[in-house]
């Protein structure tokens, strides 16, 4: 009994046990708290100045999801010294998402600065579907031009016919400004190019002269501004100028000689096809004749059988074609050595 009662640990032993236990605990607790707070004091101080009301909790919660704190934080300072309300939650959530924040912030601080309706929840929609709604914003205040054709591609001349055969060659300039309703869905720049490029062919292409489209250049751009392009768009169309026409080949001289030549190929295949069937027509009669020739022969040894063709009528048949070989050969020239 008495050994079992020495062998249990005294009570003050397991108490100092579970002491130093919970001071190890504390100990480490309070160097991760003071790593965080050098890690994050900086930045918390610094929103803490800016009356940005970014809690300490909250830069540790991003620390452990993985968010970038100094993105978030200098959004948010940024957007509260310029009279804006919003959430660190809604930074985050935008930024977990793949958008990017501080593009958003400085668009809308840009939007409230020009006075323009745009809501957190638009701007990250554009964001998100992969339009610069900075870009977008600026475009709306600042009017930008667009060269059409684009040079980037390859071309520099739009390319059209009048009706009377002569080839015009056109520049324009387009003058957008970015509609913020229309950015989600809309169409972009390449569409206003390809509309604005199909309304200079169609308007020059129903001109009856070219003279008419190089006397009035501004009927073009008058033709193409009433067929509403922008419809569906993310611009607005504010002008179309005619930067340059030039006049380029006579495509219907082109188009005649091409006609001419084709015409003149088909009447030369037609009159070698009659050639050819008057020549094998020609050697028709030919055999025929040899065929009819090789039975004179046998013709006159029948009539004479017969009694019908006696010796002096024959003698007298040589004689008239021996007549007629001489005078066909006095008759032909002769040749020239």
């Amino acid at each position: 009994m008495y050994n079992l009662i020495h062998t249990i640990p005294a009570a003050s032993d397991v108490t100092k046990v579970i002491g130093v236990t919970i001071l190890v605990i504390l100990i480490i607790a309070a160097l991760v708290f003071f790593l965080l707070l050098m890690k994050f004091f900086r930045l918390w101080l610094q929103a803490k100045l800016s009356r940005a009301d970014v809690k300490f909790s909250e830069l540790i919660g991003m620390w452990l999801r993985r968010v970038d704190i100094r993105t978030i934080v200098l959004s948010k300072i940024t957007a509260v010294q310029a009279g804006l309300s919003l959430t660190t939650r809604d930074l985050e959530s935008h930024y977990l998402a793949g958008g990017r924040v501080p593009n958003v912030v400085r668009a809308l601080i840009a939007a409230n600065r020009a006075n323009i309706d745009l809501t957190l929840k638009i701007a990250t929609a554009i964001d998100l579907a992969g339009r610069d709604i900075l870009d977008a914003v600026q475009t709306s205040v600042n009017p930008k031009v667009i060269d059409c054709p684009d040079p980037k591609k390859g071309r520099d001349t739009i390319d059209a016919v009048a009706q009377d055969g002569i080839q015009l060659k056109a520049k324009a300039r387009v003058t957008v400004r970015a509609n913020i309703e229309r950015l989600v869905g809309g169409a972009t720049e390449e569409t206003v190019i390809a509309r604005v490029g199909e309304g200079i062919v169609t308007t020059i292409g129903s001109a009856i002269t070219y003279k008419g489209v190089l006397e009035n250049p501004d009927s073009i751009s008058k033709a193409v501004l009433s067929k509403g392009l922008d419809a569906g768009t993310a611009f607005e169309i504010l002008s179309i100028d005619i930067a340059d026409v030039d006049v380029g080949e006579n495509v219907g001289a082109k188009l005649q000689v091409a006609q001419a030549q084709a015409d003149l190929r088909r009447a030369q295949a037609e009159a070698e096809k009659r050639r050819a069937m008057a020549f094998a027509r020609e050697q028709e009669m030919r055999a025929l004749v040899v065929e009819n020739e090789s039975k004179v022969p046998l013709a006159m040894a029948d009539a004479f059988r017969q009694g019908n063709l006696g010796v002096m009528d024959y003698y007298r048949m040589k004689n008239i074609m021996a007549d007629t070989e001489m005078r066909d050969s006095i008759a032909k020239p002769k040749k020239k050595e």
